[in-house]
Order: C-alpha cells, then structure tokens, then sequence
C-alpha cells in the first residue's frame, strides 16, 4: 500500500512539473502564484519533500487545472 500510495504522489508530482514546463512558469513563478514559499517546488519536483492536499490544491489552482483530473 505504501509503495502504491508513494507511487500516486511521484506520479503527481510530475504532472504538475510536465504543466509547469508546458506554461512556461519558472518554479519562483508558480509558487508566486501558489502562495506557497519559493524553494518548496524545488524541493517537491526533486521529490525532497511531500506536499501536503493543501500545497497541491494550491499548485492545481496556479496552474489552472483541477486536482481531481490528475488523480
């Protein structure tokens, strides 16, 4: 279960990375975007930390897509 549920998050991680890329946003401008601090989507897309449903929803939001699309 661990290892599925690890697998989820990776998975995730690199679609909001792939649609960051595709937008053209720097990792500073997205978390401007996300109000979220700037070296957190550095340390996430270098799968260093977690983020929490709130960081998600937040990156989903700044980015335009909804969270439940990419589940």
């Amino acid at each position: 279960m661990q290892d599925e549920n690890s697998k989820k998050v990776y998975d995730l991680i690199e679609q909001f990375k792939k649609e960051r890329l595709k937008q053209g946003l720097s990792q500073e401008k997205l978390a401007l975007k996300a109000k979220i601090h700037r070296t957190s989507v550095g340390h996430i897309e270098a799968h260093q930390m977690s983020p929490t449903l709130l960081m998600c929803l937040k990156i989903a939001g700044a980015l335009q897509i909804d969270l439940k699309d990419l589940l």
